[in-house]
């Protein structure tokens, strides 16, 4: 497995297995669970929430322990936020929203950058800003026709659907153009992690990303 420093976030890796697996409310022993099943399901890329309990503590181990992942920051509102993110191992920061200073500090110091979009205009000012990615929130009602129909005239614009992709229609953003797709709570089995059947937990990670094999890289 190709690995990488621990500053560092890998395209390579992502490009594997385009999925950022979204950490939110967990504690430190069940996210270092998690990074561990993710790794040998073989996903690469996982985002632990600003609003988790010990956040920055939990990026620096995860950072540290398992250097094989590509780990970052979500729910990043503020540049405050953001540099403290930075400043303790995430190799990458994911926002709601379209936050100019934080998107201009994230290009400015060579860290990708997810900022939060819904609508056409706001998708294009956030690529046109440096978005490495837009993260198209939330997509529960939206679709992948939407997505079909963004990338229309947006062709060049790199789209990472987030909110409402499951196992059953994950297929269906990839096949419409989807670069990659952001999964919480269905991808984070809440009753597999109360439970600590991590093999479980694996077992369902493996089936979610058979269902994209076509489009890895």
């Amino acid at each position: 497995m190709k690995t990488k420093t621990n500053t560092t976030f890998s395209w390579d890796l992502f490009y594997k297995a385009p999925i950022v697996g979204i950490v939110r409310g967990l504690s430190l022993d069940n996210c270092i669970e998690i990074a561990k099943t993710f790794l040998e399901a073989e996903l690469y890329t996982l985002e632990i929430t600003m609003n988790t309990k010990d956040v920055l503590k939990i990026i620096s181990l995860l950072n540290t322990k398992f250097p094989e992942l590509n780990v970052g920051a979500g729910t990043v509102c503020t540049l405050d936020d953001c540099k403290a993110a930075i400043k303790n191992g995430s190799q990458f920061i994911v926002t709601p929203i379209i936050d100019e200073h934080v998107i201009n500090y994230c290009v400015s110091e060579n860290i990708p950058i997810f900022p939060g979009a819904y609508t056409p205009s706001e998708i294009y000012k956030a690529w046109t800003l440096g978005a490495s990615a837009v993260k198209v929130f939330p997509a529960t009602q939206l679709g992948p026709k939407y997505i079909k129909d963004v990338l229309a005239p947006l062709n060049t614009i790199k789209l990472l659907p987030t909110g409402g992709v499951s196992k059953e229609n994950i297929y269906s953003f990839f096949e419409v153009g989807a670069t990659g797709v952001g999964m919480g709570s269905s991808l984070l089995h809440k009753q597999y992690i109360k439970d600590g059947d991590f093999n479980a937990l694996k077992n369902h990670f493996i089936n979610v990303k058979q269902q994209i094999q076509d489009f890895t890289a």
